[in-house]
């Protein structure tokens, strides 16, 4: 997304093999692993995840600090689940903190859902997060979804830096006419003002844009211009992810981690 919102620093330095694979693959193998991930419970079968999420980070070349502190704001979300879980559910206690027992089966719930939701995230970072989003967008239309949703996703990417322009220009003005936020009323309704205003504007350039695409021949549908194919590389790829997911679903049923 670096053309919407300036450089982005999670993006590879130089295209890594990830990059040379047909996005279309990208997309199925990072659902693909996604579905076989949420339905792992063994704890040490779940460090397999892990790994495959590392290699395609590094597959992709990636820069691993922006990478990593992107997956440690997903954390900042679920921290408060993961350090509740233990207290939470039932069974033999670990340990007790001020009186308050904390089970083994809350603190391996909370170890599957942290493993499980750093190995999504650092997988779509690599798969889908490294490439740009028009190309995101052409390839989920080669995949017949909606169009409506592509369309959605495509305007969302173009536009979202043009209200935000419009947002910082709002509150420039406000802060010219000495507006400070504070805890009172006048703080909430001036908030309320600047929500509606957005959306007023919003609106009106949504209705602008519209009849200018439409004076254009726009009838609904955007064509899509694109040489997407499959190749070698994305059977090689798909081959070689479906076999690692279906030994991670086969250790799984066998309780049995990599050794």
């Amino acid at each position: 997304m670096s053309h919407a919102f300036g450089h982005d620093s999670t993006a590879p330095t130089t295209p890594g093999l990830i990059q040379a694979l047909d996005p279309r693959t990208r997309i199925l193998a990072a659902v693909a692993f996604a579905l076989v991930t949420v339905s792992l419970n063994d704890l040490w079968v779940l460090l397999g995840p892990l790994a495959l999420a590392g290699a395609a980070l590094a597959a992709a070349r990636l820069p691993p600090g922006p990478t990593l502190k992107r997956m440690a704001l997903m954390d900042g979300f679920i921290v408060f689940i993961l350090v509740m879980l233990p207290f939470t559910v039932p069974g033999e206690a670990a340990f007790t903190v001020f009186g308050w027992p904390a089970s083994w089966a809350g603190l391996e719930q909370a170890a599957a859902i942290a493993l499980k939701a750093n190995a999504i995230v650092l997988m779509l970072l690599s798969l889908v997060g490294s490439m740009e989003p028009t190309t995101l967008g052409h390839a989920l239309a080669r995949l017949r979804l909606p169009e409506s949703l592509v369309h959605l996703l495509l305007f969302t990417v173009r536009y979202i830096a043009v209200i935000d322009a419009e947002y910082r220009r709002l509150r420039r003005a406000m802060q010219a006419r000495g507006f400070r936020p504070r805890t009172n009323g006048h703080t909430f309704r001036s908030i309320g003002y600047l929500v509606g205003m957005m959306l007023v504007r919003a609106l009106e350039r949504s209705e602008r844009i519209l009849q200018a695409m439409k004076c254009r021949g726009f009838t609904g549908r955007l064509p899509l211009l694109d040489d997407l194919r499959y190749g070698r590389a994305d059977a090689v790829f798909g081959a070689g992810a479906g076999v690692a997911l279906a030994a991670l679903l086969a250790l799984d049923s066998l309780h049995v981690g990599p050794v």
